[in-house]
């Protein structure tokens, strides 16, 4: 990513706000930049949404497939190792407007990095029960496709781009399919003509990122670019709505000592906990204002 330049007063005036608790833009060290969100935003997908963080503008798109497994295990078959489960797959791309630098190819490492940390936060059934997804048990399962677009850049990326995974997927509407066996003794699915016969999935604790800068020596949430060029060292937690720690990870030439660590998993937790308090409030708000029926062919 293209760097920031600052000098050494901003630095320093930068450092020393976040020591008093006053951020540039008025904000204390433990304050998020105002979201805004937006649900259905691409009404080709079963479930889409939104997100902006100040500069940082994210697209999420969800469809759904299901698969059949055959004599070979293919792409798409459940795994071996959960039969009775569904399959989440993460892809992140960016646009050439997010940064100069993602033109072509250069996103990719990046990409991959937030898809790896993604499916690893989804991994466990504690937050996400996925046998929900089901069909038949070992052969066919249903398939989310979660398509994460990164539209511009402006910071706080892993937490906005876990925002938006979590709002696409409340948005998500499932067709209804009936089983039957045929007259080979195979299982034959049927999906519904009905456009409004859908179902919603069942969330469960779906996590979201907090991300944790060392600015000096505090913690701050949300950082702006001007921001992230004082971090020393960044701790991303993905924590769900009861507290849990899903996944952390550490980015940065920095290191934490053990009470440092400590602390910043406790104000993730905290943080993260009235987060989805107040994600849910808003998610709420949007289906209403929406006005979104339950169809999934719009």
């Amino acid at each position: 990513m293209a760097t920031t330049l600052l000098s050494d007063s901003e630095r320093i005036f930068i450092i020393h706000g976040v020591e008093d608790n006053l951020r540039c833009d008025g904000r204390s060290c433990l304050e998020y930049r105002h979201i805004e969100m937006e649900l259905g935003a691409a009404p080709n997908c079963s479930g889409s949404s939104h997100v902006r963080i100040a500069n940082t503008d994210v697209l999420v798109g969800i469809k759904v497939n299901y698969s059949r497994s055959r004599v070979s295990i293919e792409i798409g078959a459940p795994e071996p190792s959960a039969p009775d489960s569904g399959r989440i797959e993460f892809f992140v791309d960016f646009t050439a407007n997010a940064d100069p630098e993602f033109e072509g190819s250069g996103g990719d490492d990046l990409g991959q990095q937030i898809a790896g940390a993604l499916s690893e936060a989804y991994v466990s059934k504690r937050f996400l029960d996925l046998s929900s997804l089901c069909i038949v048990s070992g052969q066919q399962v249903w398939t989310l496709y979660v398509d994460v677009l990164i539209l511009e850049l402006g910071g706080s990326l892993y937490d906005a781009v876990s925002v938006a995974v979590k709002a696409a997927l409340r948005d998500l509407r499932i067709p209804r399919l009936s089983v039957s066996i045929g007259e080979d003794g195979r299982p034959e699915i049927e999906v519904s003509d009905d456009p409004h016969a859908v179902d919603p999935l069942e969330m469960g604790l779906v996590p979201c990122f907090v991300t944790l800068s060392k600015i000096g020596s505090q913690f701050v949430v949300d950082v702006s670019q001007e921001e992230a060029e004082c971090t020393t060292v960044h701790l991303c937690c993905a924590v769900a709505p009861n507290g849990r720690i899903a996944t952390t990870m550490k980015n940065g030439v920095g290191s934490l000592h053990t009470h440092n660590l400590i602390e910043a998993l406790q104000l993730a937790q905290e943080i993260g906990v009235a987060l989805h308090k107040a994600l849910d409030k808003r998610l709420v708000k949007a289906q209403e204002l929406s006005g979104r029926t339950n169809g999934f062919l719009l």
